[in-house]
C-alpha cells in the first residue's frame, strides 16, 4: 500500500497491512537540544519510518505580512509587531515553545477590520502560494501521499477572530457587538471558499481542517450554545461547499478541553478532529467510545510520556493499541514535541510506534 492508500483504508475502517502513524513535529528548541545530544540533521531522518503526507497551512496568513518591528528589548524579552500585526512580548531563551504575552491586536473597530481584510486577506493564490502555484500543486498531488490543507491560524470562526481582536475582546463582542462578530465570521467563510474553489479547480484534496484553538485546560473559551448559534452556520456553509467539491474528510484543530464542543462540530458536518491534548483531559479512547466511528481521530499521544521515558512510552502505546487496531485513527503526539524530551526517548518512541502499528511488540 502507498501512504495515501493506507490513509484512506484507515479512515474508512478497512483492512491494511499495518496502521499509519505520523511524526507531528518538534519545537526549534527541541532540535537544538537534540543536536547537543548527537542528532545530525544532515544524516538522520526524524520521520523514522512514519507515514508521510503533504500538508499546506501557510496559504492563510495575512498577505502581505506585516513588517516585523522591534519596539522594546531587554535582557530577557523582546517586544515586537509580528507578521500578523500583533504586538507581542516574547522570551528570548525559548521564543517558539514558550507562550508570548499579547499586548495589542491589529483590530479595534469595524473600520480597522474592513481595512485589514481588504488589504491583507484577499484570495490571491499567486501571492499566497507563489508564481506557478497550479503546476506546483499538480506535481505534489501526483505523489502517492495524502494531500491535506490546514487553514492554519486564519481559517475558522473563533481562532482567527482571536488573532484580530484578542481573546478577551472577542468574548465580550459576542454580547456587545454580535453583528461585528458575524461580519468577521462571514468574511472568513468567504475567504476559505474563495481559496479552496481555486485549489479544487486544480487538484483533489484528501482532507481539510479549520483552525480554532478555542479551549484551555478545563473547557472551551465560549459556551457550546454560543458556538452553535454563531459558528455552526458558517461551518455548514464551508462544509457543504467542500463536500460538493469532493473533499471527504473535513476536520478541525483545537488544543485544550474540547469535549463540550464536539457535538456542535459533528452537527456542523465535521467528521475529524485533532490533536486531542492529553494534559487537558482529552482521552481518544473515551472520545471513540462516546462518538463511535462517525468521528475520525488524529493525535492523542501524550507527549509527556516521551519526556518520562521508556516505561511511560510503552504504557502509552499499550493504552492506544485498541484504537490503532480498530481504525479511524492516526496516532501522533498531541502537539509538537517540547524541549524536555531527550533525543534518545524520541528515538525509542518512534521505534516502539513502528512496532505498535505493525501489530508487533
Amino acid at each position: 500500500m502507498t501512504d495515501r492508500e493506507r490513509f484512506f483504508a484507515t479512515m474508512n475502517y478497512q483492512p491494511r497491512a499495518r496502521a499509519p502513524f505520523w511524526h507531528w513535529g518538534v519545537w526549534p528548541e527541541t532540535l537544538e537540544r537534540w543536536q547537543r545530544e548527537g542528532y545530525d540533521p544532515d544524516s538522520f531522518d526524524l520521520n523514522m519510518g512514519a507515514d508521510r503526507r503533504i500538508v499546506y497551512g501557510h496559504w492563510w496568513n495575512p498577505n502581505p505580512p506585516f513588517e516585523r518591528q522591534v519596539v522594546e528589548e531587554d535582557e530577557e524579552t523582546l517586544l515586537f509587531v509580528n507578521h500578523e500585526g500583533i504586538l507581542m512580548r516574547q522570551r528570548k531563551d525559548q521564543p517558539m515553545s514558550s507562550m508570548p504575552q499579547f499586548v495589542r491586536f491589529p483590530v479595534e473597530t469595524r473600520e480597522d477590520f474592513r481595512r485589514f481584510w481588504a488589504q491583507r486577506m484577499q484570495p490571491d493564490l499567486e501571492a499566497r502560494i507563489g508564481e506557478g502555484w497550479q503546476e506546483r500543486l499538480r506535481a505534489e498531488r501526483e505523489q502517492p501521499l495524502p494531500f491535506i490543507v490546514i487553514s492554519d491560524r486564519w481559517g475558522g470562526f473563533f481562532g482567527p477572530l482571536r488573532n484580530l481582536v484578542g481573546v478577551e475582546r472577542l468574548c465580550t463582542l459576542f454580547y456587545d457587538e454580535p453583528a461585528f462578530v458575524e461580519e468577521m465570521m462571514d468574511a472568513n467563510a468567504d475567504l476559505i471558499i474563495a481559496i479552496m474553489d481555486q485549489v479544487l479547480e486544480v487538484i483533489d484534496v484528501d482532507a481539510f481542517a479549520f483552525w480554532e484553538d478555542m479551549a484551555y485546560k478545563t473547557g472551551p473559551l465560549i459556551s457550546p450554545a454560543m458556538a452553535r448559534r454563531y459558528m455552526l452556520p458558517r461551518y455548514r456553509r464551508v462544509v457543504e461547499f467542500l463536500r460538493g467539491r469532493g473533499v471527504r474528510i473535513i476536520g478541525l484543530d483545537s488544543d485544550g478541553r474540547i469535549d463540550p464542543l464536539i457535538p456542535v462540530w459533528l452537527d456542523a458536518g465535521l467528521n475529524m478532529l485533532y490533536p486531542f491534548e492529553a494534559q487537558a483531559g482529552m482521552d481518544v479512547l473515551e472520545v471513540r467510545r462516546r462518538y463511535g466511528n462517525d468521528l475520525l481521530i488524529w493525535g492523542g499521544v501524550d507527549k509527556r510520556a516521551l519526556a518520562a521515558g521508556r516505561r511511560a512510552i510503552d504504557a502509552e502505546l499499550a493504552r492506544l493499541r485498541p484504537l490503532i487496531e480498530e481504525g479511524g485513527y492516526i496516532p501522533h503526539t498531541d502537539h509538537s514535541i517540547p524541549p524536555d524530551v531527550p533525543f534518545a526517548h524520541f528515538c525509542y518512541y518512534m521505534e516502539r510506534m513502528r512496532e505498535a502499528v505493525s501489530g508487533e511488540g
